[in-house]
Formats: structure tokens, sequence, C-alpha cells
């Protein structure tokens, strides 16, 4: 019997979504996965399709090489985008493997997020922000005590780590929040950036914008470009948005290629960005990008879509979302991106159902994932399938007394869908409640994210955001920014 051997590098919640949205397909995949560690989701599919998982450092090209050889499969899927940085996706195209996966050149536009900005600026993206990157603190020091309302970022891609949003808005205390600022920026620098020696710069500060952010996940092979529904992330721990920053809490989509703030012509629009910013990538890079690109996208009072950052892969919990929705053969849309057969592929989505992610975490996460790690899980599945939805494992490691334990990041993500969000949310909420820890450790989850207010909310925000950027652009205000460093001079951003 025939059947296309899989390979699916990463061991999260996005690839036990790839793995299943894979395994469905009519080309008969046996599914084979590379992880640092036995996911019971991940490994559980793969074994199902006549695969198997297999045990590996997925950052080092070596093993990673060494493994598959040992498989010698016909297609390989990069999940996340650790191994793009650390060159596995090079190792394994320079030895003839089919790889859906940006190389370690084309993967700089999520690793350097300095990088990104200059690409954008250099080719007069729209959608660009200023920003200024600097490789100490002491650098950074002058600028940040004259610096107002700016977001601070460390330059790396750090898992959602590390962001802050400073709003400078009371001139009575802009010497306190000067002191904030800097201490925050030594922080980064001290704490997060201190585990990355890759990259030459330490410190991003960008323009502070205000808006309704989004996801537009796309596939491509180099010369076309599928652009899948998008998708709300909601990256802050507790509800409200309030709390530290995640790599993401859950996630809503639909109905259709929109949410219910973001209307068709700006989906068209984020679109257009992306496809200029692969264009862009490709000329200075000269490679070809193969592989997902999606840009997390912010709805401003300055461009309308407006770049924050881009991914060179799926969002996690976000291509969850995509399970129930895509009326398409996901593998063949895989293979098809591969083998440069993009333009023939015609994305189906249904527009009669809405998606809602929901993920569970144990206490500690994000910040102090050391004890959060190592306690029993119990997971309901039965009861979660019997409410029409779907587990989908993450941070969850099989242990070798067979038992299920955390990782110290997000346990599980709950996917729920049906047609109206306040219901799936409500259903997705009864679901989290069935994931605990045995040992008694404490879980929490979004309960907010799908709730009829906060889309209300969304939806008030991005109409306020509109009127402003439509005006802007009906009386050509869209034109420079003039920012000043002591000692160093003046910058002139021109926005036109």
């Amino acid at each position: 019997m025939f059947y296309v051997k899989v390979v699916i590098i990463g061991d999260g919640g996005r690839e036990h979504a790839l793995s299943l949205m894979i395994s469905a397909s009519s080309l008969n995949p046996r599914v084979y996965a590379l992880s640092s560690y036995i996911n019971p989701g991940i490994k559980k599919v793969a074994e199902g399709s006549g695969g198997r998982l297999v045990r590996c450092d997925i950052l080092s090209p070596v093993d990673v090489i060494s493994k598959v050889n040992e498989i010698s499969p016909d297609l390989i899927v990069v999940g996340p985008e650790e191994p793009q940085f650390h060159g596995v996706t090079d190792v394994l195209k320079e030895e003839g493997y089919a790889v859906f996966g940006a190389t370690s050149k084309l993967a700089e536009i999520e690793k350097s997020k300095v990088f990104m900005r200059e690409l954008m600026w250099k080719f007069k993206i729209p959608g660009r922000l200023a920003f200024k990157a600097f490789t100490s603190i002491d650098e950074a020091v002058e600028y940040l005590r004259n610096a107002g309302d700016v977001v601070l970022k460390p330059a790396r891609q750090a898992g959602g780590k590390g962001v802050k949003v400073f709003a400078d808005l009371q001139a009575y205390l802009s010497d306190i929040k000067s002191e904030v600022r800097e201490k925050y920026a030594r922080k980064l620098i001290s704490e997060v950036m201190s585990n990355y020696r890759d990259i030459e710069y330490r410190l991003l500060v960008e323009e502070r914008v205000d808006g309704v952010e989004y996801t537009l996940m796309t596939v491509t092979d180099g010369y076309d470009v599928v652009p899948m529904p998008l998708v709300q992330d909601h990256p802050h721990a507790f509800d409200m948005d309030l709390g530290p920053e995640t790599g993401g809490m859950g996630s809503i989509q639909g109905p259709g290629l929109t949410l219910p703030f973001i209307e068709l012509r700006e989906f068209d629009e984020s679109v257009y960005i992306v496809k200029e910013v692969l264009k862009a990538l490709q000329t200075v890079v000269n490679d070809r990008y193969v592989g997902a690109l999606s840009g997390q996208m912010m709805l401003t009072p300055l461009w309308g879509p407006t770049v924050i950052e881009f991914y060179s892969r799926f969002g996690d919990p976000e291509v969850a979302n995509l399970i129930p929705v895509l009326d398409i053969d996901f593998l063949e849309l895989i293979e098809a991106a591969v083998s440069s057969k993009l333009a023939r592929i015609k994305l189906k989505v249904r527009d009669d159902i809405v998606t809602v992610v929901k993920a569970v975490c144990p206490k500690g996460y994000p910040n102090n994932r050391k004890v959060a790690k190592g306690h029993p899980v119990t997971v309901d599945e039965g009861r979660i399938r019997d409410y029409g939805c779907k587990v989908l494992y993450a941070g969850i490691e099989l242990g070798g007394d067979g038992g299920i334990y955390t990782t110290g990041s997000r346990i599980v993500e709950v996917l729920c869908s049906g047609e109206d969000y306040e219901e799936v949310s409500r259903r997705a909420n009864k679901c989290a409640e069935l994931i605990t820890c045995s040992d008694g450790w404490p879980t929490f989850y979004r309960s907010d994210i799908g709730t009829r207010e906060l889309i209300a909310e969304r939806m008030d925000a991005a109409e306020r955001v509109r009127a402003v950027y439509m005006y802007r652009r009906r009386n050509n205000l869209l034109t420079t920014k003039v920012d000043w460093i002591p000692g160093r001079g003046v910058t002139v951003y021109d926005y036109r």
C-alpha cells in the first residue's frame, strides 16, 4: 500500500496540531516525530498512523540528521523557530530532503527583531514602526531617559518573554517612569538576553502604538502565498489582559477569513504587507522561502494594519484554530509548497463556525517555570470529547511510570468550535476545568477568551482606531517623525 512518510520536528501544542492535520490526509501519511521529550498527544498520533515518536535534540543539526536518515522520509516539517535558528533546516536541505521550514538566514525575520525593522524601512513597506536598537545598556540609558512612550523588547526572539509597554502620559511622573524604563532595560539585558549569544543587538526600543492585535499566518513556496484565516492570540496571563505576557493563553478565529473586529480590506492589506516583506527578505537573503510566514499585526491609528513582529513558523496556539475550519487536505497544501506548486492550491475555509482555543497552565508559568515543572496531570479526554472539543498536548511529558507530567510551560490547549463565540467559550471553560494536577498544584486559564464582553471591547477599540487611521489617510497625514538622542543627533523617519 502506498503511503507518505512525514517527519514533524517539535514537541509542543503546535506540533500536536500539525500532526493531527497531516495525519488526516488522504495521502495516507505515516507520521514520525522528532521530539526533545515524549509528548503523549504527538506520540499517539504518530503511532496511530504507523509511525513513531523519536527522542532527539531538535536543536542539534547533527542529531536531527542522524535520526532523519534512519527514517528516510518523503517530507519534513520543522515546527518551532529555534531549530530553524540553529540551522536544522539548512542541513536537512543540504542532504537533499524536502523540507517545509525556513532556513537560518530566512528565519532571521523572526530571530532578529532589528533585522525585521531595518528590512521594512529599507524597502518602505507599509505598517512599519520607528525604532532604536542597542548593543549595550550604556548605549540605551541616555535615550531611555528622554524616550517617552515606548515599547521595550529583547532584540532577539525569546519565546514571547520580555516585552513591556511604557506609556508616558503624565508629565509629573516622567522622572519616575524614566527610572523604571532604565531598570527594566537592564533586567531585559541581564536576564532574558543573557541566554542568547547568537545576535549582536541586545535591546530594541520601538514607538508605542495602541490598537487591536491579530495574527496572519501564511504558507509560501517563495513564489506564491496562501493566507490562512486571521486569528487573535491573547498573550497576557490573566483575564482582562492583565498579568505578564506568555507564549499565548488562547486564541479565537472566525467566522471565515476575518475576525469580528477586522474588515476584509484590512485582511487584504495585511496579506499585501506579508507578501512585500517576503519579497524583500528573499531579495536580501538570496534564498527561497518554503514554509510558514506569519505576521503578528496590530490595527493602529498610524497605519491601520501594522507589523508588531514576524514568525518564521505557524503561531502557537493560533495554528490549532485552523483544525476545524480548513476545508482542504493540509498535507497536500504543505506538499504543494515544498514542490513549488502552491499556485494550484485553492484554499477553502468554513465560514459557518468560529473557534476558540484556551491554554491551561500550571501555577508559576510563565515567570517561574521551575516550580511549575514536574507535577502529575490528569486529563479527562472522554468528557472533553462529550463537549465536542479536542485536547492538544503542549508542555506535558510522558514519564517512565506511564504518568504525564508538566514541563513548566502550558499544559494543554483546549480547542472548541461552534456557531456562537459565547457558547463555544463556555464549553471551552468547562473543558479547561477537566485538566488538573493530581498532586493539588493549581492550574489557571483565561475564562474571558471568546466572551461577548471581550469581543465587544475589541470591536469598540477597532472602530476608534479605524476612524483615526482613515482620517489620516484621507488627509495625507502620514508624514515624518523626528527622533533625537542626546550626543548622537537626530533621526528622521519618513513614513510616506
